[in-house]
């Protein structure tokens, strides 16, 4: 299984998120270390933006015209993770030793662990062996979003498409939920609360 990080739609941000800075290492770097850490080279980065170049892996460029673009089409079986999203080693052993014949979501869900930095439910990943399920659910997401059917076509709207469950409704039972300190960083307020909350629960980033 190949590994991609999604980076997408950052070429007009003075700063992407996924190169904040944790200790000596990017957001994206850090990704990146764990899954090799796991034994896992085959690893990539969807993106346009030329800053994602240089850092040892290959990077995929796609089409741009909405954030569903940011899935690098492949007929391979693969993982695609979010790219601002700091990981924790343990949700990365999950995303890796998770089995799946068809499409697998990895998120987080409530009740939220001490560690965690939101108070809503954030996505970590997809995981793909059926590859044609998974490009005709972000054809008919992008269909609905045309249509008025979807308020927004992202991560969560898709899952509920792959798994034919009432659009626009978050149903936090039917996928594997990774509930520590792995969090999506939005800003660096967000980075600033994380580190913070980390350090308050006698965390460290490993």
């Amino acid at each position: 299984m190949q590994y991609i990080v999604m980076c997408g739609r950052t070429q007009n941000w003075k700063y992407p998120r996924q190169l904040y800075q944790l200790g000596d290492e990017t957001v994206v770097e850090r990704t990146i270390r764990l899954l090799r850490n796991k034994g896992i080279e085959d690893i990539a980065i969807s993106s346009n933006d030329t800053r994602f170049e240089g850092l040892g892996v290959s990077v995929l460029h796609h089409k741009n015209e909405v954030w569903l673009d940011a899935f690098y089409p492949t007929d391979e079986p693969t993982c695609y993770l979010f790219g601002d999203v700091v990981f924790s080693p343990e949700a990365i052993d999950t995303i890796v030793s998770t089995d799946t014949e068809d499409i697998e979501f990895f998120a987080s869900a409530p009740p939220f662990n001490s560690s965690y930095l939101k108070s809503w439910a954030e996505p970590f990943a997809f995981k793909v062996v059926n590859t044609q399920h998974f490009r005709e659910s972000i054809e008919k997401a992008k269909q609905y979003c045309r249509t008025g059917k979807l308020k927004r076509g992202i991560s969560w709207e898709l899952w509920q498409v792959i798994k034919n469950t009432p659009l626009n409704k978050i149903d936090y039972s039917n996928y594997t939920a990774i509930n520590d300190y792995t969090c999506d960083i939005d800003n660096k307020n967000d980075l600033a609360c994380f580190m913070r909350l980390l350090d308050a629960r006698g965390g460290s980033l490993e």
